[in-house]
């Protein structure tokens, strides 16, 4: 019998009466799901603003990794970390970026087959908070990636409490790892594999969670054209399941598992795909479609609860895309292995100052009117520089959206983005803002 997320529909009247006067709480919240209210707790924590962004080696990806440690240990789960997590280093120039794994196991109930491993992995990062110039002032702008990772963590954590709970049906051993530094060149899964883990060569393979919050948009499992996983992941599928996610042969964007490939070891992502606020601050948690990634959940535990019970072993393919044209392929900014420049500098916040918030011209008319927001416009970044298909993903205003055009389609020429050392084409989506003075 397939294991299902129990539907919590009791409401008591004590209860309703206190919660009622919750600090933002919401009438809908009383009819959520136990899945859902969970998946909406885990994303809230881990998108809080006292993290900050969880950038890569700052305090808030480090208090969430204390976070997740504690979580994992909670759900019954023997840790291989102790509560700082596996602590890793990076250099970057001067300095030394310090992030962490954290890692908890569940081991496998048959004799023979608990030697062998399962690696269920997100990444705990995001891009932090920059400091931007808006009309003569700074401020600070956070980015709280809801969907990028949030929800492949909350994920991770509710396989982990249901994976734990009923564990006897689990043959093999099941890794969770949150890796840290995942947007930093996946370098938490490189260093598990390369530095940490001992016993590389018994992982069978490796599922990724990341991006998993739009689901009513599609839900996709990439498996780099392997053929076993494809076979693995429509067996799942022929029994009755909540929903079913599309094998695609185009990968959606890198991730954790490309390290994972670079050892050999298959690897499926399992992802909602592209959206136009990825690596903005619009990516929040009131975005996100609570119940398609219960559903989700409850595929992926008995997607896992199937391969762990399966003796057979996953070969390893070389990962290989179905042909496309190259010139049409457009990468995240965040996707590429070197991403564009601005004035020589990667990061968003030197074309926010330097350019768009120096040039870009508050009309008149919307001035005198009161009219002010925040327009998100998306473009590309050409091979040779250029930007391109300049348009408007979230209107304020038709003055203000023709101002914030304007401005990113006359910036200087980029430095182009890299994949494999070759110049690729790049997408962003930036956000500019129009805000009046008070007097």
């Amino acid at each position: 019998m397939r294991i299902t997320l129990s539907l919590l529909c009791l409401l008591l009247a004590a209860p309703l009466l206190q919660a009622q006067y919750r600090d933002g709480a919401s009438y809908e919240e009383f009819y959520d799901s136990e899945g859902v209210a969970a998946l909406k707790a885990d994303v809230s924590y881990i998108c809080s603003p006292v993290h900050r962004g969880r950038k890569a080696g700052s305090p808030g990806e480090k208090d969430v990794a204390a976070w997740i440690y504690r979580e994992m240990e909670k759900a019954g789960l023997e840790m291989l970390t102790g509560p700082e997590g596996d602590v890793f280093g990076i250099q970057g120039g001067k300095d030394t970026l310090v992030s962490r794994n954290v890692i908890g196991i569940l081991g496998g109930s048959d004799p023979q087959l608990r030697n062998r491993f399962i690696v269920i992995g997100a990444h705990i990062d995001h891009l932090g908070a920059y400091q931007m110039m808006r009309d003569g002032e700074q401020e600070e702008v956070i980015y709280p990636g809801a969907n990028a990772n949030a929800s492949g963590l909350a994920t991770l954590l509710a396989l982990s409490r249901h994976i734990a709970a009923t564990g006897g049906a689990f043959k093999k051993s099941i890794l969770f790892i949150a890796f840290g530094a995942g947007c930093d060149s996946f370098a938490g899964a490189w260093y598990f594999l390369n530095r940490s883990f001992d016993y590389v060569k018994d992982i069978d393979f490796m599922i990724n969670l990341d991006i998993l919050g739009y689901g009513s948009q599609g839900f996709y499992a990439y498996t780099a054209s392997n053929a076993d996983l494809n076979r693995a992941v429509e067996a799942t599928s022929r029994d009755l399941q909540p929903v079913k996610p599309v094998l695609t042969s185009q990968e959606p964007y890198p991730s954790d598992h490309r390290a994972f490939y670079a050892k050999e070891i298959p690897a499926v992502l399992f992802t909602t795909g592209q959206y136009s606020s990825h690596n903005t601050p619009r990516d929040i948690p009131q975005e996100l479609d609570w119940d398609y990634m219960e559903l989700q959940s409850e595929y992926l535990y008995n997607f896992v609860r199937d391969q762990a019970s399966n003796a057979g072993k996953i070969d390893f393919l070389e990962p290989r895309e179905t042909p496309r044209e190259e010139e049409d392929i457009v990468y995240g900014y965040y996707d590429c292995d070197v991403p564009p420049a601005f004035l020589g500098s990667p990061k968003i916040d030197r074309f926010m100052q330097e350019w768009v918030y120096r040039y870009v011209k508050y009309p008149e008319s919307a001035i005198a009117e009161g009219v002010q927001g925040m327009v998100q416009v998306n473009f590309i970044i050409e091979k040779d520089g250029s930007v391109s298909q300049v348009r408007v993903v979230r209107s304020v205003d038709s003055r203000l959206d023709e101002a914030a055009v304007n401005v990113v389609s006359i910036s200087p020429k980029w430095r182009p983005a890299r994949m494999h050392g070759k110049k690729v084409r790049s997408t962003l989506t930036i956000p500019i803002e129009f805000k009046l003075k008070r007097k």
